[in-house]
């Protein structure tokens, strides 16, 4: 679809929108601020995450780092450390890199134009179109999930929302719906709309403020729309997950990769198996020989976590164990005691497995 004749009051429309999202928008701690970096760091926050999970990482990260000069000067760990259990991690790393690409390049003022804007490290079109229609009132679109299912109903756009190209489809029609005058109350009220009433599963078509506009809606497919490829199951993956306690009741924990999947992030010994793996004690007592030169004895599963990713699926048997000797710390791992464990950033699936260490 190259153009759309749109067969609805469009103006009509726009003015409903702005409106509604007046007269219910959610007293949320972001809306309190026109600060672009605020505003920048609450849409990387909720990206995949839900509003109330984001409420007090919101408010604990911009009290710990209240301006860009705070966050581009912080270490990673602490950033890290700060968002914790927020999961996504890289999403925190690429907003400290682009923070600083903005104090060093511009001179520690968000661009308030799409060019510049644009080139930023972790930013892309839905956050600079967020920052920029309101922080800055420009009408720019910024096309999330909750747009795209809300447009497709109105519109009856049956495009695979999961298309790059269909994306660029929905930010040409909000160019053309949105009113220069409040590009912000237009972009937050379709989020808010998506978000409160126009749900996948149950859309609150009886309280929906733009419903005599929608087509879905008077032809009872609602439902139906938006259309989206289904997405490939997660890979699942096996590890044994060992923790090792040394003669000084200390624990062994191992720093990962400063690149990839939760780059620089702390966590308990993995191994990878197999499901069924033959031999488990003999793998483990040999790759934590070869790893960490230390000799251990397995003892029984102590608990299982699960953990899944966007494409993968992590089925961690944990399994504790004693060494008869006084661990040495390596380039990327430490003994530790149980209660410094605390200050260190672990992937939400290890921090399952300290909370049952600590338990037990």
């Amino acid at each position: 679809m190259n153009k759309i004749e749109y067969s609805l009051d469009t103006r009509q429309l726009s003015s409903d929108i702005v409106q509604w999202f007046h007269d219910n928008k959610r007293d949320l701690p972001w809306r309190q601020s026109e600060d672009p970096y605020h505003i920048w760091i609450s849409e990387v926050m909720l990206q995949q995450t839900q509003v109330d999970t984001v409420i007090p990482y919101y408010n604990t990260f911009v009290s710990r780092f209240p301006t860009l000069n705070d966050l581009a000067y912080a270490d990673e760990e602490t950033v890290l450390k700060t968002w914790e259990g927020l999961g996504y991690y890289s999403r925190a790393r690429n907003l400290q890199k682009g923070v600083r690409e903005v104090v060093e390049t511009y001179g520690s003022k968000v661009p308030d134009n799409k060019k510049d804007i644009l080139s930023i490290k972790g930013i892309g079109p839905y956050t600079a179109g967020a920052v920029l229609s309101i922080a800055y009132h420009q009408p720019e679109p910024a096309v999330d999930g909750n747009v795209m299912r809300v447009l497709s109903r109105v519109l009856l756009i049956d495009d695979d929302i999961a298309k790059a190209r269909t994306r660029l489809l929905f930010e040409n029609i909000i160019y053309d719906l949105i009113p220069e005058t409040d590009p912000s109350g237009f972009n937050q009220g379709l989020m808010e709309i998506g978000a409160l009433v126009c749900k996948p599963k149950q859309p609150k078509c009886d309280v929906c403020p733009i419903a005599a506009h929608c087509l879905a809606n008077e032809e009872g497919a609602q439902l139906e729309y938006p259309v989206k490829k289904k997405k490939t199951p997660p890979k699942p993956l096996y590890f044994a997950v060992v923790v090792p306690q040394d003669q000084h009741q200390r624990v062994l924990i191992q720093k990962r990769p400063d690149k990839g999947l939760l780059a620089n992030l702390w966590e308990f010994p993995m191994i990878s198996v197999e499901p069924e793996q033959d031999n488990l004690d003999g793998i483990i007592e040999c790759e934590m020989k070869n790893r960490y030169n230390i000799i251990v004895k397995p003892k029984d599963i102590e608990t299982t976590v699960t953990h899944i990713f966007s494409h993968i699926k992590w089925h961690l048997n944990v399994y504790t164990a004693d060494i008869s000797t006084v661990g040495e710390d390596g380039e990327t791992y430490r003994w530790v005691k149980e209660a410094a464990l605390d200050s260190f950033p672990f992937p939400v699936s290890h921090q399952k497995v300290m909370k049952y260490i600590k338990a037990n």
